[in-house]
């Protein structure tokens, strides 16, 4: 008999089809929030760029547009956020951009509730760790552009720039209260980002399908994710401002990382794909791309039956899923081997002494032993 547990995240609502810009100002009004802050990028945050649009349709009620985080969010850019929301006296966080606006503006709450003005004083909440004693404050919702899914957990992936490693943060209520995703609001998104993201969304559900630990309710929720997001990627390849596969895409996204919160673990994939975003700043859909199918090879002989129900989802049942999932990456454009992000064998050892030491290692389906291992993967993603 299976035995386990499933957690939600504490989170009210999760809007989708409508425009943004009308549920946000919506938002602001159910919630009685009248100090909103937007935390952006450059990117988004320019001369009639998303955060501007959402400004306008704010009217005073927006405080202000932070537009400082950079990719994998680092602790300068959180600190820098949190000190900013104090300034304006912000009632309500708005993270509109990918991953690492969501994450940077989740631990920006954090910094918010426990008066962290430093970076080193982050040092003290690694890992979840007091979260028990903290109460929460000044909360946030969420507006995705990209598919990493990091809206609907309530952990967060902040990169200490000294250390060079990427560090997780956790508190039951990290989680944005509300989620809009709105696919017009991805249209600006490069498409390689979008894809690339995609291919995370797609490591999130495979990762979770081979997990030797089953959960039926996770399971169903990654299969429904796997089919929506392999089927909205293609298509939105072959049509890319079909506005009904990119709603396929954010379907899939959530549904892809809504089986993850259960707390099972992913895999060496994501292992390994934390590792190459802390030491050498790749992006983490990329990392994917370059790391998933080589996992999946190495892990063949442990998969069986489910790496058979990877391929039929993926509508490739005649192919090992390490196949399906390359050839997704090839018509996707995206990179397959390590060396087109700029790491070279020279760096395997480092990796894999780095990585064996990620939580997900422990549940991926075929035991990992130690860093030998790790680099036998790496060998297969040259």
């Amino acid at each position: 008999m299976l035995n386990g547990v499933h957690r939600h995240p504490k989170q009210d609502e999760v809007i989708y089809g409508r425009p943004a810009a009308e549920a946000l100002a919506d938002t602001a009004r159910s919630y009685g929030a009248e100090r909103l802050l937007i935390v952006s990028t450059h990117s988004l945050a320019g001369a009639g760029g998303l955060a501007a649009g959402l400004a306008a349709a704010l009217g005073d009620r927006c405080a202000g547009i932070f537009s400082e985080v950079r990719a994998h969010s680092p602790r300068e850019d959180v600190v820098a956020g949190a000190r900013r929301a104090r300034e304006l006296d912000c009632d309500l966080l708005v993270a509109l951009g990918g991953g690492s606006v969501v994450d940077a503006t989740k631990v920006m709450q954090l910094c918010l509730w426990t008066g962290v003005d430093r970076t080193d004083r982050l040092d003290d909440f690694r890992s979840g760790a007091g979260s028990a004693a903290i109460e929460p404050g000044v909360r946030m919702v969420a507006i995705p552009t990209t598919l990493s899914a990091a809206e609907f957990t309530p952990f967060a992936g902040v990169t200490d720039s000294g250390r060079r490693a990427k560090e997780g943060f956790f508190h039951p209520q990290l989680a944005p209260r509300r989620v809009v995703l709105d696919p017009r609001m991805t249209l600006a998104t490069p498409l390689e980002l979008w894809f690339s993201t995609g291919l995370k969304a797609v490591d999130h559900t495979v990762e979770q399908l081979s997990n030797p630990e089953r959960a039926p309710f996770a399971d169903a929720l990654a299969e429904a994710g796997l089919e929506r997001l392999t089927r909205g990627l293609l298509q939105c390849k072959a049509h890319p401002g079909d506005l009904d596969a990119r709603q396929d895409c954010q379907f899939g996204m959530w549904l892809s990382i809504s089986g993850a919160t259960m707390g099972r673990g992913m895999g060496a994939s994501h292992a390994i794909g934390h590792t190459l975003g802390g030491m050498f700043g790749v992006l983490h859909g990329l990392t994917s791309a370059v790391v998933l199918h080589a996992v999946l090879r190495w892990n063949e002989s442990a998969l069986g039956e489910r790496g058979r129900r990877i391929t039929a989802l993926m509508g490739s049942p005649a192919v090992s899923a390490s196949e399906a999932v390359r050839s997704l990456c090839d018509q996707l454009g995206l990179p397959t081997k390590l060396e087109s992000v700029g790491v070279g064998p020279d760096r395997f050892r480092a990796i894999a002494e780095h990585a064996i030491h990620d939580r997900s290692m422990r549940s991926n389906p075929r035991p990992i032993r130690g860093p030998e291992d790790v680099e036998e993967i790496l060998e297969l993603a040259r």
